[in-house]
């Protein structure tokens, strides 16, 4: 909120070049702020698709889930007024990627009740299919 009033200030001492200066900040904090929140959704969609292909089962609560940050995640990747979307497709794989290790590590605790390391479990799972899989899902 302070931002947009400095901005107001700035424009009304024909401060131009300095509020687009500030525009451009509000918009990196914004892009930010929806990079973090696809992250977030995204761990929570690779721990549910990790569970599913390590245990080769699929309960309607992950479904659930999956749907869910399947939903969000498009949600916030969409501009609303220009229409398209904030990250393309290969920003979007890059962020699952990122996630991967976490989600994995996060899968492990919860997989088989948290028999296995998350070393183990990597190794009941194909990495790429589940993050294509992600990416399908997100892109239907």
């Amino acid at each position: 909120m302070e931002e947009l009033l400095e901005l107001k200030q700035l424009l009304e001492q024909g401060l131009v070049n300095q509020a687009l200066l500030l525009v451009d900040e509000l918009e990196e904090m914004s892009l930010s702020d929806k990079i973090n929140k696809i992250d977030s959704y995204g761990v929570i969609l690779l721990i549910h698709l990790i569970k599913q292909a390590a245990e080769k089962r699929l309960t309607t609560s992950w479904e659930i889930s999956i749907e869910n940050a399947v939903r969000e995640i498009n949600k916030t990747n969409k501009r609303r007024k220009s229409g398209g979307f904030y990250l393309n497709q290969a920003e979007l794989r890059e962020i699952l990627q990122q996630a991967y290790p976490i989600s994995l590590k996060r899968a492990a605790l919860e997989a088989f009740e948290g028999r296995y390391p998350a070393e183990e479990l990597a190794l009941m799972i194909d990495e790429p299919e589940i993050l294509a899989q992600a990416l399908r899902l997100i892109q239907q």
